[in-house]
């Protein structure tokens, strides 16, 4: 049986929105045609591909179909480029973005020579994950923690970076002077946010750990509606990493963090039943970008990470 990757894409798009009507508009055609295609396709595998009574949603048969549609469709991409030299495009969503996550990226591929790269914003881990899932990415960069109600079910991630962090204060906060600060000095501060702390793992579970109980968090409205409120908060701090640098307007202090230093975890994360054919070359320069500037460098008697975090370290 050949497989018609036009029926394929209608399938997947209707999958993906579960509405007739926006798939249509999705693949710039007629809801009329969008049926045909359909049937055809389920013409073709002699299965229901959706249950159409009270709504539209998946079959059994349709569920088991998407993850293979969507493979499908990936490879009718990437046969192609390789017929027009046009070499794979590899889509990436990171999230993090007040932590600059592209500056780690960067670094790791500027050895791979001219690669097309289509980098994507995430909101989150959560919706980088479903992104994943759906096949809307290729690849996510940021850090990747458990989801709960198995979201994360069928990804997989490799730890390629631990980033220490400073607190950053104003110069009036009481510690602004200091050569470096322990997290339990922080105890009588007030932890800025730049999201909703429930979208923020790493900074819940530093602020738990260190019984940090001020917190102040709001909606992310950037890095200069962060800063705006640590100078003029004499005992707020947030965490920022070292070696992202401030913008120069920022008048504020960033001390480091030692006894025991907290370490943000990078990971890059995919699908497990689909891996870029760039997947290895990337990871390589991950490696030896980090083996040359010392990046996952761990010493539990001097560093903290969440316990979540400690499942991704490399064994030796």
């Amino acid at each position: 049986m050949d497989l018609d990757l036009s029926l394929v894409r209608a399938f997947a798009a209707t999958a993906e929105t579960l509405h007739f009507g926006r798939a249509a508009e999705e693949l710039n055609t007629s809801q009329q045609a969008l049926s045909k295609r359909i049937a055809r396709l389920e013409e073709l595998l002699a299965v229901r591909l959706f249950a159409r009574e009270g709504g539209i949603r998946l079959s059994e048969a349709g569920e088991r179909f998407l993850p293979a549609a969507r493979e499908a469709l990936a490879a009718g991409e990437r046969a192609i480029a390789a017929a027009t030299g046009a070499g794979p495009v590899v889509r990436i969503d990171t999230w993090g973005h007040l932590y600059a996550p592209m500056r780690t990226v960067a670094q790791a591929v500027q050895a791979l020579g001219p690669v097309r790269w289509e980098p994507g914003p995430g909101r989150d881990w959560p919706s980088v994950a479903q992104a994943l899932t759906r096949g809307d990415t290729d690849l996510g960069f940021g850090r990747v923690h458990p989801l709960p109600g198995g979201r994360d079910a069928g990804l997989t991630q490799r730890l390629v970076r631990l980033e220490p962090v400073d607190a950053v204060v104003s110069p009036s906060h009481p510690l602004a002077d200091a050569d470096a600060l322990r997290p339990a000095d922080l105890r009588d501060s007030t932890l800025w946010c730049p999201a909703e702390l429930t979208r923020l793992d790493f900074l819940r579970r530093f602020a738990d750990a260190f019984g940090i109980t001020r917190r102040h968090d709001g909606p992310n409205l950037g890095l200069d509606h962060l800063v705006h409120h640590l100078r003029t908060d004499t005992e707020g701090f947030t965490l920022f990493p070292a070696d992202a640098p401030l913008p120069d307007h920022a008048g504020l202090r960033s001390v480091p963090l030692v006894e025991p230093t907290p370490l943000y975890a990078w990971s890059l994360a995919w699908r497990e039943s689909y891996r870029h054919p760039l997947l290895d070359t990337l990871l390589r320069g991950f490696t030896e970008t980090g083996r040359a500037r010392r990046w996952l460098d761990y010493t539990p008697q001097r560093d903290w990470l969440p316990d979540t975090d400690h499942a991704k370290l490399p064994v030796h």
